[in-house]
């Protein structure tokens, strides 16, 4: 047999489409895990085959599991499309609090290292609230905080948080910072897609009912939005009296408007996960740590 006539490889053995690199196959099998994260994690980690198609589908899929309600209203319902920063990216957001360290406008006595969380509720609702008069037509989910102590006193809480834009490069928030003629940080990238950011606080776009939202004192926090409509910040947290503490265990408060804290009752929640319906939507994820 000469060497023109004999057979060669199935090119279909290295494409990615056979055994553990099915497409299908994985879906199936990840499905069955309920879409666990640790073990997604450790598949990514295997080869650079699989770490595309867990990036490309698998994070996807993920999100569309724990919050298909927010990742509707992110992508108009087309579940299947791109989203900006990429799904890996979203699905960091999501189970991942960045912590904080020292910044111009916040300065903790020592960095809060970031760490994998069990539980999130995101919040259009909360969003609202950290948009300017001028951008309140943009559409903002906003995490309930990560609540740190730093520092060696009692009261030195930070309260961390994170959140995403819809359509950010068509957003109004983003048209008022160019507009501005803002510059992106010199120094400061974002933790979730390692893009340039801005500066809310140094823009003069942070409105005073974000600090009512978080419960923190009129100036006391900082926040940054990257370009591709990742949000993350921290704040400073008012100590709580020990009637505060009472209070709180008793019931969620929704902080909307100027007429203070609304008592959350249980009709507020839904029927389903009791999540806080009219809030957002909590994403649970039950697991080992990364």
């Amino acid at each position: 047999m000469s060497a023109k006539q004999r057979p060669r490889p199935s090119q279909g053995s290295d494409s990615g489409e056979l055994g553990i690199h099915n497409e299908r196959v994985l879906l199936l099998v990840f499905e069955s895990m309920k879409w666990d994260i640790h073990a997604l994690c450790s598949t990514a980690s295997v080869n650079r085959k699989l770490r595309a198609v867990v990036n490309r589908l698998l994070w996807r899929e993920v999100c569309v599991f724990r919050a298909p309600r927010m990742i509707a209203a992110l992508t108009n319902g087309a579940l299947n499309g791109r989203i900006c920063g990429g799904w890996h990216t979203l699905a960091k957001l999501m189970f991942f609090c960045c912590g904080c360290k020292p910044t111009r406008h916040f300065k903790p006595s020592q960095p809060t290292p970031g760490h994998r969380v069990n539980a999130s509720r995101f919040s259009k609702t909360s969003g609202e609230s950290f948009l300017s008069n001028k951008c309140r037509g943009d559409l903002l989910y906003i995490s309930d905080m990560c609540e740190h102590q730093t520092g060696n006193k009692e009261e030195d809480h930070v309260g961390i948080y994170r959140g995403v834009f819809k359509g950010f490069r068509r957003s109004r928030t983003r048209a008022c910072l160019i507009e501005r003629q803002v510059k992106l940080e010199d120094s400061v990238m974002c933790p979730y897609c390692g893009a340039p950011v801005w500066s809310m606080t140094a823009a003069r776009l942070v409105p005073k009912s974000a600090a009512r939202r978080l419960g923190s004192p009129d100036g006391a926090l900082e926040y940054f939005v990257c370009v591709n409509g990742h949000l993350y910040g921290s704040c400073w947290l008012v100590p709580l009296s020990s009637d505060d503490d009472e209070y709180q265990n008793d019931a969620v408060y929704d902080f909307d408007g100027d007429d203070g804290p609304r008592r959350i009752c249980y009709e507020d929640r839904t029927a389903t996960n009791e999540s806080l319906g009219s809030m957002g939507e909590e994403v649970v994820e039950d697991g080992p740590a990364m």
